[in-house]
């Protein structure tokens, strides 16, 4: 299925999606907010500290009167040089997101959106990385794709199984404390893949500029089964 009819099919079953931070949040307790390296608010904010990090995210939280942050999708970010994760390889720097993040509390349970098994999960514990991390494989109709959920607890994936079923609106897990989540605050990394090329428990959320054509038709965008 080429990326375009793939579009299509997200935008048509998002009408059955679950809230992927449940119900009990209003859609009205979500926020946008931008950390893109052209965003100037950022100029003077030292996110390289996570303790930093996390005050920006919390006071963006109070002054919107939210309870969620959320955005990301193909934003060209510059927390990620924080990392060496992010430049091993002493190349050009992956540095644009791939998927979307929800900045809230730690312990926020994590729901099923749709129906789906187990495909795989780890914990990547690279500085700056997912931490525990889960992907559910979906056949919807006859069509097969994977949706990927980063930085959970490490309770998320203590008892898992791979092929262990999850019914849409069932919980998955639930965002992990920057002690594990790869050294964050605390939020969900979600992404939708199409083709998961062999990942087992990992998939790359940021990529460099060179690789972005493919990914970017690969790993669409989030909101279309979110809808937020």
């Amino acid at each position: 299925m080429h990326s375009n009819e793939f579009q299509k099919f997200l935008e048509i079953i998002s009408a059955e999606c679950f809230p992927v931070l449940g119900k009990s949040i209003a859609k009205t307790k979500y926020a946008p907010i931008d950390l893109s390296e052209s965003n100037p608010e950022l100029t003077d904010e030292d996110l390289s500290s996570t303790a930093k990090f996390t005050e920006f995210i919390n006071n963006h939280l109070k002054t919107h009167k939210a309870s969620v942050a959320y955005g990301g999708y193909l934003e060209q970010r510059n927390i990620y040089k924080r990392s060496r994760y992010f430049n091993a390889e002493n190349t050009e720097s992956r540095n644009i997101h791939l998927g979307i993040d929800l900045w809230c509390a730690a312990e926020t349970p994590v729901y099923a959106p749709l129906d789906g098994v187990v495909h795989s999960f780890k914990n990547n514990t690279n500085f700056g990385d997912y931490g525990p991390t889960i992907i559910l494989k979906h056949n919807i109709n006859g069509v097969a794709f994977f949706t990927l959920y980063g930085h959970l607890s490490l309770a998320s994936i203590t008892n898992l199984k791979v092929g262990q079923n999850f019914k849409k609106g069932t919980i998955v897990g639930a965002l992990g404390s920057a002690s594990v989540n790869g050294d964050y605050p605390p939020h969900l990394h979600f992404q939708i893949i199409k083709d998961l090329q062999d990942f087992i428990g990992d998939y790359p959320g940021v990529c460099r500029k060179s690789d972005l054509t493919f990914y970017e038709s690969n790993c669409l965008k989030p909101d279309l089964l979110l809808r937020l």
